[in-house]
């Protein structure tokens, strides 16, 4: 096994689609993520801090025997959660919905499923061996509906 093996095998590693999948999702979602922080921190946050006053609630805590409960951290981090689920929501997931729907998109189905007369396991109707007890399968045996 020498250098050039490996080299290959990096090669074979490096250009399987899954991997360049992967590496094109993290760099569109870092991009989208200073996309979707200017939007919550450019526009809601200054919207909550006109309705509420302040639109940083860190400061906001009550002593109970001596300790300081930081409830404002947690108020911060669920409005936080929800704004930036509604604006993921409002302005990724329906937009792209309404364009697949209006493109004819329709997702994989899955295959009819049936169970092997031997052991019951469900299984791919269309199969002619089970994945589980191994049994041979005429064809035309599936009970599918």
């Amino acid at each position: 096994m020498g250098m050039g093996n490996t080299v290959k095998e990096f090669r074979s590693f490096i250009l399987k689609a899954n991997a360049i999948d992967l590496a094109i999702g993290v760099a569109i979602g870092g991009a989208f993520t200073a996309v979707v922080t200017a939007i919550v921190s450019g526009l809601f946050t200054p919207l909550i801090a006109a309705i509420f006053g302040q639109a940083n609630f860190s400061s906001l805590y009550f002593t109970l025997n001596g300790s300081h409960i930081l409830y404002g951290e947690v108020l911060n981090a669920i409005f936080t959660l929800l704004i930036v689920g509604a604006v993921l929501f409002f302005l990724v997931v329906k937009p792209v919905a309404f364009f697949k729907q209006r493109a004819g998109y329709e997702p994989p189905t899955a295959p009819p499923m049936a169970s092997c007369p031997s052991c019951l396991t469900s299984i791919n109707a269309g199969a002619t061996r089970c994945p589980a007890c191994t049994e041979s399968l005429a064809a035309g045996w599936s009970n599918a509906s």
